[in-house]
């Protein structure tokens, strides 16, 4: 059971900081979708809330149809080089002569100097994958990749991905599947941040600074970590003991199966539920408990749950090809069935129709 001062902390979250949290604790990876509009500012949000909610650092990637390989490679690597005088990563952080030159990025990766670099340079903690949805199938594999073996193969070295790993998917716009399929199936959570939710840190930073820091913010301007984040690796690994140790009784876990194969035999979800999001559903479930100061899994945390396990999975049917067709149903009455149905509906119709235990 988290420590009373812990839930003080995590009863204060934003939905954006809490979902960053259940990744971290449970070693996973997530999906934040929100409005084409409200892209750049989410983007801002979750930069602050790595550097000052959790400490760690950070790089933006920017993907388009045109990202290369090597781009999303060069983009994976954290604004502070390691010193090649310290142990650990909170020594390099007081050193000013460190901080990384207005040129760094433009350093051309065949020069002798870009490869040293390059040698010298860690991957982030947090990377945030801005509009992944667009780039091109190889790098999406090569996400998947850092993602499975927390490595990237160089022209010069193996990098290695920090022990405390979140690799964020920032999309815009539409329903279900998105990302290629291996790599969406691999992602933990997803979320639909709306801009009316605000942006609480952007929010602070602004009530912090003169005017001026508004121009600032929306910039590529380096965020350093905290010193002092809100959580910290303590708070991480006492909660994920707490997951370890919550019970689930018969009637609950019944309850999850239920709800999978429930969704399983939805006639509008097209290519089933697979077994990763089956595992990731349970440890979702056992993960809330401690957030909500509980020893157990309630029915209540299955459902919140599957609101956010399932969304990105979840593809729907075209009436041409929903089962019902194959037998004679009308396709006319088919589709009118199935108009408007999306992934949200389809989770709500199943956690409708599955009995709840008492």
């Amino acid at each position: 059971m988290a420590e009373e001062a812990l839930l003080d902390k995590i009863s204060n979250l934003s939905d954006l900081e809490l979902a960053a949290l259940l990744c971290l604790t449970n070693e996973e990876h997530c999906i934040i979708d929100t409005d084409p509009d409200s892209v750049q500012d989410l983007v801002h949000e979750l930069r602050l809330i790595a550097s000052n909610v959790f400490g760690l650092s950070h790089a933006v990637v920017d993907c388009s149809e045109q990202t290369t390989l090597e781009d999303f490679d060069n983009a994976l690597y954290t604004d502070l080089p390691v010193s090649p005088r310290a142990d650990s990563p909170a020594r390099y952080r007081h050193d000013s002569h460190l901080q990384p030159s207005p040129g760094f990025r433009s350093l051309s990766r065949s020069s002798p100097r870009s490869e040293s670099f390059a040698d010298s340079r860690k991957i982030a903690s947090v990377i945030i994958a801005k509009d992944l949805d667009e780039a091109p199938k190889q790098v999406q594999i090569q996400a998947l990749e850092l993602i499975r073996t927390k490595r990237i193969f160089t022209h010069t070295s193996v990098q290695s991905a920090p022990k405390r790993f979140l690799f964020i998917a920032v999309i815009a716009g539409g329903e279900g599947p998105r990302l290629s399929e291996h790599l969406n199936n691999h992602m933990f959570i997803s979320h639909f941040h709306n801009h009316e939710d605000g942006y609480p840190n952007i929010d602070e930073q602004e009530s912090d600074a003169e005017s001026i820091s508004s121009v600032v913010r929306k910039s590529d301007s380096f965020i350093e970590p905290s010193l002092n984040p809100v959580f910290t690796t303590t708070d991480i690994v006492a909660l994920q003991r707490s997951s370890d140790d919550v019970s689930m009784s018969m009637e609950v876990n019944g309850y999850i199966m239920n709800i999978i194969a429930f969704l399983r035999l939805h006639r509008a979800v097209s290519g089933g539920i697979s077994p990763l999001a089956t595992s990731h559903f349970t440890k979702l479930t056992r993960s809330l408990a401690p957030l909500h100061g509980l020893r157990y899994v309630t029915p209540s945390l299955v459902t919140l749950a599957a609101k956010k396990i399932y969304p990105h999975r979840i593809c729907i049917t075209p009436p041409e090809r929903e089962r019902s067709v194959q037998w004679g149903s009308n396709i006319d009455a088919v589709a009118s069935v199935l108009e408007g149905m999306g992934p949200d509906g389809v989770i709500d119709d199943v956690i409708g129709s599955v009995e709840v235990p008492l």
